[in-house]
């Protein structure tokens, strides 16, 4: 049997992953806030997140935002416009998991839920300086660039996939 599951969270998933992310950064209270921002956009249907599960215990996160409302997204309707595009977001790993293909088992989750909802397009984005997650996305088909942006002073370059 398999050990692990990638799947939709639930909002208890949501909180233990929250909970494990706050902790891995302590006395940075953005986590608290973002936290709090992330069950609210689960529970609006804004976005839906997903987890990998080893056991019964979720060890990875990932997200995909419908609407342009979110904050990640910012108003861009050519990153999330709730209608044909979806963004992934928020693309995470506890370090014992990392280079065992999770997060690559978990976008290709990620990738079915969003066509089976009618998404014809997912976009990512990825810091210009993180240049081996670059080529895991350009791997995974996210090759076509669509804008880039400023965001907490790094340059952020955004890909899209065609579903």
């Amino acid at each position: 049997m398999e050990r692990h599951k990638y799947e939709p969270a639930t909002i208890k998933d949501l909180n233990r992953r929250w909970d494990i992310n706050i902790a891995n950064n302590p006395g940075d209270n953005r986590w608290v806030t973002w936290k709090a921002g992330a069950i609210e956009l689960n529970q609006k249907n804004m976005c839906k997140a997903f987890v990998v599960m080893d056991g019964n215990e979720p060890i990875g996160e990932g997200t995909l935002l419908f609407s342009p409302d979110c904050g990640a997204v910012d108003g861009r309707l050519e990153l999330a416009d709730n209608v044909t595009t979806a963004n992934i977001n928020g693309l995470r790993i506890d370090k014992p998991y990392e280079g065992k293909g999770h997060i690559s088992r978990l976008v290709k989750t990620m990738e079915r839920y969003a066509k089976e909802k009618g998404y014809h397009t997912l976009t990512i984005g990825v810091e210009a300086c993180e240049t081996c997650n670059l080529a895991i996305y350009l791997h995974w088909g996210y090759n076509r660039f669509i804008t880039h942006a400023i965001e907490d002073g790094a340059l952020v370059l955004y890909y899209s996939k065609t579903l």
